[in-house]
């Protein structure tokens, strides 16, 4: 562990506990500067195949890229063959310079066929070939002050709890920081997460601890933080057609006061232009579908507008949607 890069991760977070999480086919650009114009102060790329950027895949090298208005980015990692992780940091480096605030490393992915090639949440169950992966990839940061973190799951069957020793092991590897979600492999995201064993991950390791699962309002972001004592805390489905959690969050935490909920104009105002950012970033319109389901959830005729919205492949197709439910909020006489 290095002290420095460690202490500066959590002097960091005593500022601004409240992340945007890695969210594979989520938080993508266009996801990440909506999250920054609402009061989140960091935001994860999506997980990144090391394999993908050594092949120098150019699909992989653009999740990595921060948008236009991010002001830095933290870039999560994943792959099961340590020798890979150190030419791949580097290349991230030297790629995003002074743009990449941090490397995670995702030890948490419970997908089958993430986990069938003993990536992800896998490498709770293989210790050496974790604390080889951290080890290759900490060689990459020697000389910057870039923190190097991973994240974890409780474990992989529900019955073991992993966690706590595998985070110790970690910090001996060498990282500066560990997340965890407060479910097993064997869970997926069904069921609700142990805020439990995060405490216990913090009771058992002189790192910085960042807590994950069911965040799901500024009220739950606040909790964690005082119940687990962790440092930070991952917001991440809890985000889903609600960026103003983070604001939400932060001045909870700082005043003790909830901020108005949005009312359904400006819901559908930030969804629009987020459909605009995502345009402007050559995004798959299709992958856009999602995001007009979470805004206009409680909306008048939301099942019927979701349905739309699963029709929809052009840009043009979203803003005349979008127009449709302007004119059925004001028929139904909501702002």
């Amino acid at each position: 562990m290095s002290a420095k890069q460690s202490q500066k991760l959590r002097e960091y977070l005593r500022g601004d506990p409240f992340l945007l999480a890695p969210l594979a086919g989520v938080s993508d650009a266009s996801y990440r500067e909506i999250a920054y114009e609402h009061g989140c102060r960091r935001a994860y790329t999506e997980m990144v195949s090391v394999a993908g950027m050594l092949y120098d895949s150019d699909r992989t090298w653009t999740l990595v890229q921060p948008g236009k208005e991010e002001p830095g980015i933290a870039v999560q990692i994943f792959g099961s063959r340590p020798e890979q992780f150190a030419p791949a940091v580097n290349m991230l480096t030297e790629r995003l310079g002074s743009s990449l605030l941090l490397v995670d490393i995702n030890m948490a992915c419970p997908v089958p066929k993430v986990f069938k090639k003993g990536e992800g949440s896998a490498l709770m169950l293989d210790p050496a070939r974790a604390a080889a992966i951290v080890k290759e990839a900490k060689s990459a940061l020697e000389g910057t002050e870039i923190p190097l973190t991973c994240k974890i799951r409780s474990g992989v069957k529900m019955t073991e709890e992993l966690a706590p020793g595998f985070a110790r092991m970690l910090e001996e590897a060498g990282a500066d920081g560990i997340a965890v979600h407060g479910r097993s492999t064997a869970q997926l995201y069904r069921g609700r997460a142990d805020w439990g064993v995060i405490e216990r991950v913090v009771a058992s390791v002189d790192l910085p601890v960042i807590g994950s699962g069911d965040v799901e309002c500024a009220e739950d972001a606040v909790s964690m933080l005082s119940m687990c004592k962790c440092d930070g805390v991952f917001i991440a489905r809890g985000s889903f057609g609600n960026p103003w959690i983070f604001d939400a969050a932060r001045e909870l935490l700082k005043n003790g006061t909830k901020p108005m909920t949005p009312t359904f104009t400006e819901r559908l105002n930030v969804l629009e232009h987020h459909i605009d950012k995502a345009y402007g970033y050559h995004l798959h319109m299709a992958r856009l579908r999602p995001l007009v389901g979470w805004y206009i959830k409680g909306l008048p005729a939301a099942t019927v507008w979701r349905a739309e919205a699963m029709r929809c492949s052009t840009y043009e197709d979203y803003k005349a949607l979008i127009q449709n439910m302007r004119q059925a909020c004001r028929e139904h006489g909501l702002e």
